[in-house]
């Protein structure tokens, strides 16, 4: 097979919920959360042979409800969190009864291992169900959004948030028992319900980047005050955000409005640059973990782009530069030609998807491979282009 064509995986099953493993990444995982109101629920982990270009895939059963959002923990590879809605029906007669959205930390369960398996489809015919470690909602914060967990932690902490609360919580006794350690509540006009968030890598970990309608705003963690907002980030909704991994400063943001834009939260008044290459809203927006540069952007126009985003990258002149060289001025520049930033572009337009494309993710064990979702249950495998890797690497 051509090494860079695309490996098609498809759940029968609708979903939005996808991750990538981060805890002990030699291999290349990915975990995929279903959305059926006729069947239970499943957690599909996908674990690609980049060898022989094949995927294995394992299922488990989440019984409690349809899948919003995944996330995975950082330090142990059988621990997940899910999003998920739930029909309430203890509260309120059947006839006034209420969907509503929790969250739960899990573990994978312990004679449970991918390639344990007689034959690839024996987990999906006989699927073991997740073991609920504890939950992340006390009733009180109203329906959860997403679970962050701390960049590059332990797997002790976790961001949880549920309308308008922030809630960072301690988990304990192997994440049997949360307790919340602090929480932030925003206050004001407008839709005030967070949609999605990003815990910036930077700082010792102690900034959140949120946002809600229109807004994104930035939380110190150890306060939980607010450092920044952006009013109107976007036209409309905003739909995701990401840090870039390298420059502590910058933060990538998609939205309603069709498009991606990157901004320097010390000066926000106007975005460093704007994408407009998608045709309907934009629903994830993820940077390469290692080559700041790569960024992917998925949208309800069905499409997965790629682009080469080097002008604001920690690498605009083809070699590292950090914040402070890049902060003293174009003075410095003016003269030498062979120092202009490079040109930015879309590398590549996917488009084996026949459906809105909900998430995407790199992953964290090869910088060079990425994961797409889309709505209809097609999760897609792609590589970067081998000439840009080369000239990234070269």
């Amino acid at each position: 097979m051509e090494d860079d064509a695309p490996v098609i995986y498809g759940l029968e099953f609708q979903a939005r919920a996808l991750t990538a493993q981060t805890a002990e990444t030699d291999a290349i995982r990915f975990l995929v959360g279903t959305q059926s109101l006729k069947f239970d629920n499943q957690i599909h982990i996908i674990d690609f042979d980049d060898e022989n270009n094949i995927i294995n895939k394992n299922v488990l059963l989440h019984q409690a409800g349809e899948i919003w959002h995944i996330g995975a923990s950082p330090a142990d590879k059988a621990v997940l969190t899910t999003c998920y809605n739930k029909s309430d029906f203890c509260l309120f007669a059947a006839s006034d009864s209420r969907v509503v959205s929790c969250a739960a930390v899990w573990r994978m369960p312990s004679d449970w291992d991918i390639g344990s398996h007689e034959s690839p489809d024996d987990s999906a015919h006989n699927p073991q169900t997740l073991e609920l470690l504890c939950h992340l909602d006390d009733g009180t914060h109203g329906n959860a959004a997403c679970v962050l967990w701390e960049p590059m932690g332990d797997g002790k902490r976790v961001i949880s948030l549920a309308d308008n609360h922030a809630l960072l919580w301690d988990l304990q006794e192997s994440s049997t028992q949360a307790t919340v350690s602090s929480s932030a509540t925003l206050e004001g006009k407008g839709q005030l319900k967070f949609t999605s968030g990003k815990w910036s890598p930077h700082h010792n970990c102690s900034q959140l980047a949120t946002a809600n309608d229109t807004a994104i705003r930035g939380w110190d963690l150890r306060s939980m005050s607010q450092i920044y907002c952006i009013e109107n980030a976007h036209g409309q909704l905003v739909r995701d955000l990401d840090f870039n991994p390298n420059r502590q400063y910058y933060l990538a943001s998609c939205g309603d409005d069709c498009k991606v834009k990157f901004w320097d939260v010390r000066n926000v008044q106007e975005p460093v640059k704007t994408l407009e290459e998608h045709s309907h809203w934009v629903w994830s927006v993820r940077y390469n973990h290692s080559h700041d540069q790569l960024v992917l952007t998925a949208s309800s126009d069905s499409r997965l782009i790629l682009s080469n985003m080097v002008s604001i990258s920690s690498e605009p002149f083809g070699h590292l530069v950090d914040d402070e060289e890049l902060s003293e001025g174009e003075d410095n520049h003016q003269d030498d030609k062979s120092k202009e930033p490079l040109k930015d572009s879309v590398v590549s337009t996917y488009e084996e998807h026949e459906d809105s494309v909900y998430a995407a993710e790199w992953s964290s064990a090869d910088p060079w491979l990425f994961a797409s979702l889309s709505y209809d249950g097609r999760l897609v495998i792609n590589r970067v282009p081998r000439a840009l890797k080369y000239r990234i690497l070269l």
